[in-house]
């Protein structure tokens, strides 16, 4: 646990430029581009799925996810970013894993990821504290994401911050009744709907190709059995497409 040598430069935009934030982890990450997700405590299934499938879609285009920690959304956005790909600002000292429901996912962030807290070794999260803590989060991403949220919550206090910051707000499309906050948004003209994942994503940049786990073990030069028990008729295919080549019971890349 140390202090940050220097504010961010995201943090001028806050009501009160903080003194010092205490963090835990890679400090580069505040360096990378940016986005922050947020949304409630009780997703809906629907959320909760494509929460994680947006932020691991702007994970590997080299974006890093900023939330708050908490149960549910948040929880959900720095998982599906991983925990190399994602900043966790807390309401309490660093040296509390807050809540302890998430005591895991907030050690993992801690040794691959960042995390982030105006506050000292002791300071326990106070209400007061979550909304600063919300401004924060606000503060360091390009753009607001809220995935689910209720009128009277504190996504929506996040959503005020955003505003206040001139920063651009984006929501799941959700159903009549369901998610009221971000529908009011919609309704007023206030947020983008996000109606395709991949393609917003594009606009952070171009997604990473996942390695093939086929070529990673051809790039071994197993041998023909090994390669046989392992992937069956698609190694032949393989050899026709001229991929590999088969040559005294071994197979090597060409």
């Amino acid at each position: 646990m140390r202090v940050l040598e220097s504010i961010p430069k995201e943090c001028e935009q806050m009501t009160q430029l903080p003194k010092e934030l205490w963090c835990i982890g890679n400090s580069k990450l505040l360096k990378r581009r940016k986005v922050s997700i947020v949304g409630t405590r009780r997703p809906l299934a629907y959320t909760k799925d494509f929460t994680y499938k947006l932020a691991k879609a702007l994970a590997k285009r080299g974006v890093i996810v900023v939330s708050g920690a908490a149960m549910g959304v948040d929880a959900i956005a720095h998982q599906g970013a991983g925990a190399e790909n994602t900043i966790a600002v807390m309401a309490n000292g660093l040296d509390i894993r807050y809540p302890a429901v998430n005591k895991n996912l907030i050690a993992d962030i801690e040794r691959k990821g960042l995390c982030l807290s105006f506050y000292k070794a002791g300071f326990r999260a106070r209400s007061w504290s979550f909304v600063v803590r919300n401004e924060l989060v606000v503060a360091l991403g390009e753009v607001l994401i809220v995935t689910e949220a209720e009128l009277q919550s504190g996504s929506m206090r996040s959503v005020e911050y955003a505003l206040k910051m001139g920063k651009e707000i984006f929501v799941l499309p959700h159903r009549l009744n369901e998610s009221n906050g971000t529908n009011s948004l919609l309704c007023d003209g206030k947020a983008k709907v996000i109606y395709d994942i991949e393609a917003f994503a594009d606009n952070f940049g171009v997604a990473e190709l996942e390695e093939d786990p086929f070529i990673k073990f051809l790039e071994t030069s197993p041998t023909l059995e090994e390669a046989l028990s392992k992937y069956g008729e698609r190694v032949y295919e393989a050899e026709l497409e001229g991929l590999i080549v088969i040559k005294d019971g071994i197979v090597r890349m060409l």
